[in-house]
């Protein structure tokens, strides 16, 4: 019956009543088909979601003391009254993050296997004494598997629960002195195969920042991640552009104990001025702040969609190196992973111009620099089929800048915000959306978190709200996904929501796994009528959901790298 319950697409609802009796479980957590029985190892076809739960304890804060932890100790030192307004109690305690905008807590991460109706079957812990995630770092947790399908990847931190700011922290092997926050702790990479099995690697990389989604080449035997690095003044030392963008590292095969991570060692970068409009190039380092990360057909694909250097937009990395002469274009046809990073000019020239510029622009997407552009936000993103591309649009995070009488009113006047639709004209050799998928998302529209304050946050005003903006959470877009093609012409993607809201960090505020089932021929310039997102699970009370992926196995069989 166990076998019966984990096969994704055979459990019925009549299954699912008999039951019904076995559901109720972690105070009233999860919904009325979950199952919630021990873990037995991951089977083929169903989800995983990755999901933290805020440790609730005052004491991780003090009111009163400074913050960020260890500024005495940096060349910047402390700045009062930057000190703890709020204890560790959630949510109030991210407030802080009024006066110390690197703050973060961290807490431990859970891996939920789901049917595709988003029933819980069972959850495996990651062992917090390895690994651990930051709340509220919204961009994290991010889920995928390997090119041959058999393990799961991600990236957080090496640090006990409850440690205040270590997703702005430097790394022990990339210290920058001006980084306000006086910490240090390794990312670490985290593999785990379908028995519940981990693997942890450490890493220098994303020193001052944070890291956001890693896969495993198996024929390459290594790791590609994406993040972002540095937290500190301008210009950046060496150690932080080294430490930024994607990465390409071994696997350690050994205890986390025993590890020691050397020098990142970074396989690609963008830079603006690869494009002939942009003659002045940004902070450098910072054109990388990618978020996204896939791999299909043996190209690896990666979105920035947040802060104010580079261009908000999908890029590829051309290991052809002929791809992209003026920064946009395709993937060669024949293209290969890279196995090795790029070569490392000089110190004083990599202070000077960079990184060498190995990516491009894909064609057809966004080329406005992101200091002059409203739009868009791209985050996940997978690929249907060769002609079929799917990006998540996670939104612009405003609310209560529009209108005095409607705090959402920012989110519900979106218009790429979701889940886009492109197509590639091979002809052309360029993609073009087709459509945005919103419907049934509620963007604007705030929810009730059972235990979740009410009413505003008088922390959080602007010059519309004077008195604060509400607690409640609404849909703003989505961010991580994941997709399958079924055999009746259509595909079904999963997605995980951003929220906006008048917490004190928007990364905090309770979110959704939702799922929509698209016509896979359909063209735009409008969404299909019928085509609807459902909600399948919310976040309760100090839960957040971050990353969602099949189970590793599941496609075992397809061609490796197709990224499907």
């Amino acid at each position: 019956m166990k076998k019966l319950l984990c096969t994704a697409g055979v459990l019925s609802l009549a299954l699912a009543m008999a039951f019904a009796g076995r559901v109720k479980a972690d105070n009233d957590r999860y919904n009325f088909f979950d199952f919630g029985g021990e873990f037995h190892g991951f089977q083929p076809g169903n989800l995983v979601l990755s999901r933290s739960v805020y440790v609730n304890n005052p004491n991780f804060v003090k009111v009163g003391e400074v913050l960020p932890p260890g500024c005495a100790t940096t060349s910047v030192g402390c700045t009062p009254p930057d000190m703890a307004t709020f204890d560790g109690t959630y949510p109030y305690v991210f407030n802080n993050d009024a006066v110390d905008g690197s703050f973060g807590v961290t807490s431990p991460l859970f891996l939920d296997q789901l049917t595709p109706f988003g029933w819980r079957i069972d959850t495996l812990p990651v062992p917090t004494d390895q690994l651990v995630t930051s709340f509220s770092s919204k961009s994290e947790g991010a889920l995928n598997l390997s090119t041959d399908k058999k393990y799961l990847t991600f990236i957080d931190y090496v640090a006990q629960v409850g440690t205040v700011d270590a997703s702005n922290g430097n790394t022990p092997g990339v210290v920058d002195p001006t980084n306000p926050v006086g910490e240090a702790f390794y990312r670490a990479v985290a593999k785990v195969d379908n028995d519940g099995h981990f693997d942890f690697t450490e890493t220098n990389a994303y020193s001052g920042n944070n890291g956001r989604a890693a896969i495993y080449n198996k024929d390459g035997d290594v790791y590609y991640t994406v993040g972002n690095a540095g937290n500190g003044n301008n210009p950046q030392p060496a150690g932080i552009l080294l430490a930024a963008g994607m990465q390409i590292m071994t696997p350690a095969h050994k205890p986390e104990s025993k590890q020691n991570p050397g020098t990142p060692t970074p396989v690609a970068s963008f830079n603006i001025t690869e494009i002939p409009a942009n003659t002045k190039a940004d902070k450098l380092g910072k054109d990388d702040n990618f978020r996204g990360l896939t791999i299909f057909d043996n190209v690896i694909y990666a979105t920035k969609g947040s802060g104010s250097n580079g261009i908000d937009t999908v890029y590829f990395v051309d290991t052809a190196g002929t791809a992209c002469p003026k920064g946009v274009g395709v993937p060669v046809p024949g293209a290969t992973l890279p196995t090795a990073p790029i070569t490392v000019p000089p110190t004083s020239t990599l202070l000077l111009t960079g990184l060498p510029n190995n990516m491009c622009v894909l064609s057809g997407f966004n080329t406005v620099l992101a200091k002059t552009s409203t739009q868009p936000f791209p985050f996940g993103l997978w690929f249907a089929d060769a002609n079929t591309l799917y990006v998540a649009d996670e939104g612009n995070g405003n609310i209560g800048t529009l209108s005095a009488g409607n705090a959402y009113a920012d989110a519900s006047a979106q218009t790429t915000a979701g889940l886009q639709k492109w197509t590639y004209n091979s002809t052309t050799k360029t993609w073009s959306l087709q459509y945005v998928l919103a419907a049934g998302l509620g963007l604007g529209e705030p929810y009730t978190v059972p235990g979740y304050p009410t009413g505003v946050n008088p922390n959080s005003t602007n010059k519309l709200f004077p008195n604060g903006l509400p607690w409640a959470p609404a849909t703003d877009g989505l961010r991580n996904i994941t997709g399958r093609v079924n055999w009746d012409g259509t595909v079904t993607i999963w997605a995980i929501t951003s929220t906006i809201s008048g917490g004190g960090d928007q990364g905090a505020d309770p979110n959704r796994l939702v799922m929509i089932t698209d016509g896979l021929s359909a063209t735009g310039p409008n969404p299909p009528p019928d085509e609807s997102f459902t909600t399948l699970r919310t976040a309760q009370f100090a839960e957040v959901f971050r990353g969602i992926s099949f189970t590793p196995g599941t496609g075992a069989d397809d061609d490796h790298g197709k990224g499907r």
